[in-house]
């Protein structure tokens, strides 16, 4: 993963709009984009591909090996979401969410970060009182995305006259210091601070997990480390989230908790998320799932994946001072009044997730 900024560039983005409400609100991430590509001097081109519900109405499948050699070629991907009622009775092989695990699959996705940070203007969104907030949230999440039980092997047989299940939780020391030397460089990059969670008072997979990050550890001096086990965790991203400022876990683990600190902010519209290969493309996505129900109606919030789209200038493509830009335009926007309907507030303007891509856009 290259990090270094960088002068004028060429780039080709993959787009998987997906379904439901993922046209619309990549639409928007890419007029941001293009804002600041004319703005700074870069050159983006586009290839839209179809992914999800959408390719197997077309195709048959959710994503074609064809579409597949595509984002493998591309310098990043950008995706909507994908799934929807539709699709709920297609064959497990083949549901919309397969093409999700497919691609971060064949790309080597092996690290997903997953900011959460609660705008000023939105503070009364949250579910935590003022008194917790405090001065603000600001963490990132880095959960380590192939490994772990949902990895492992896994069987359901009988034994003794009833049903037995085994879920096998695995992770080799080349793994954990993979995702944690991603989690240090992380820290280094904000503000020095990382938090290792685990269950090393139980699991074996935790204990070598506490080893390998204590002898990363070691090779980063300049980052105050901590351990703090999985179940303390859940417990003080509520009590005191201000604490933390870089999270680094294992697959399991990293799901649930990035789940709850998408909460603290109070809109899951305003959530993005990076996922990253060792030496490949990217894949950045909202969190937010396809919304079915308001597709269509140019309403849903953008944001999400304007940011997402943030992360993809940030961390794929070096453009650090181009994701200030745009993360400094969506403050703008809102500070301004500007709201969709999910984080709509008394005194404030509604507009379409058009209009909001277009805001930020002219904030830029």
């Amino acid at each position: 993963m290259q990090f270094q900024e960088v002068s004028k560039m060429e780039k080709r983005i993959c787009i998987l709009a997906g379904d439901g409400i993922g046209p619309e609100v990549t639409s928007e991430a890419v007029r941001v984009l293009d804002a600041v590509a004319e703005k700074f001097g870069h050159t983006f081109s586009y290839e839209h591909i179809d992914i999800g519900g959408c390719s197997i109405d077309k195709y048959g499948v959710p994503i074609t090996d064809e579409n597949m050699g595509r984002c493998k070629a591309a310098d990043a991907v950008l995706l909507g979401a994908v799934g929807g009622p539709k699709w709920d009775l297609c064959p497990a092989d083949i549901r919309p969410e397969k093409a999700l695990l497919a691609v971060r699959k064949e790309l080597g996705l092996f690290a997903n970060l997953r900011p959460t940070k609660l705008f000023q203007e939105l503070a009364s969104a949250s579910p935590l009182k003022p008194e917790v907030i405090g001065c603000g949230i600001d963490l990132m999440i880095v959960r380590e995305l192939t490994g772990g039980i949902y990895f492992g092997k896994r069987s359901t047989v009988e034994r003794d006259g009833e049903l037995v299940a085994s879920d096998v939780m695995e992770y080799s020391e080349h793994e954990i210091e993979r995702i944690g030397r991603v989690a240090f460089e992380t820290a280094r990059k904000r503000n020095r601070r990382l938090a290792s969670v685990d269950k090393a008072n139980v699991l074996d997979t935790s204990r070598l997990w506490r080893e390998v990050m204590h002898r990363l550890a070691a090779e980063y001096p300049d980052v105050s480390y901590t351990d703090i086990l999985v179940d303390n965790c859940a417990m003080q991203l509520i009590r005191n989230p201000a604490q933390f400022d870089v999270i680094v876990t294992e697959n399991m683990f990293g799901d649930i908790l990035s789940d709850e600190a998408s909460m603290l902010t109070g809109s899951i519209g305003m959530m993005p998320s990076a996922s990253l290969s060792a030496d490949g493309p990217g894949m950045y996505e909202p969190i937010h799932g396809s919304a079915p129900d308001i597709a269509g109606q140019d309403i849903a919030n953008p944001l999400g994946t304007i940011l997402s789209a943030s992360m993809m200038l940030r961390y794929s493509f070096g453009m650090g001072t181009e994701a200030d830009a745009v993360e400094t335009a969506v403050s703008a926007v809102l500070n301004a009044g500007y709201r969709t309907g999910d984080i709509m507030q008394e005194g404030c303007t509604r507009v379409s997730c058009s209009k909001m891509g277009e805001l930020v856009s002219e904030m830029l």
